[in-house]
């Protein structure tokens, strides 16, 4: 459909929720909702609702420091539902090995998370044609 949506950000320490500074898959789910609000925003005019999650796939671990890259993009539309599919992608991770702050870019990103999803957005909302 050529509707695409991306966001970085940075996992810190108040993103850990278990040991070994580990994150909360649910995290990835909050990054997709992002997403998802700002492809709405795009397609529609509305930020539209979060309908349901078909898949999800948590595919690789995910610590504080890391940088996630999530992607989505609009791969049907209805009259008021859009099909959409995530990615989320460990692009930099922290390197405490050889020091606190250091870090590598990833020359391959690592693909942390994949979902597929439909939002809705109600005829009366929509502003966009």
């Amino acid at each position: 459909m050529g509707k695409k949506a991306l966001i970085r950000v940075r996992m810190s320490s108040h993103d850990a929720h278990y040991g070994g500074n580990l994150v909360d898959g649910a995290k990835m789910l909050q990054l997709f909702g992002d997403v998802a609000t700002e492809l709405l925003i795009i397609h529609d005019g509305d930020e539209g609702l979060f309908k349901a999650y078909d898949n999800v796939e948590f595919m690789a671990p995910v610590y504080a420091g890391d940088y996630i890259e999530a992607t989505g993009e609009i791969v049907s539309v209805g009259n008021s539902s859009r099909k959409m599919v995530f990615e989320a992608r460990k692009v930099i991770a922290p390197r405490p090995d050889i020091s606190p702050s250091a870090a590598d870019v990833l020359e391959e990103p690592v693909i942390v998370c994949r979902a597929s999803g439909t939002c809705v957005t109600p005829k009366s909302c929509q502003r966009k044609k």
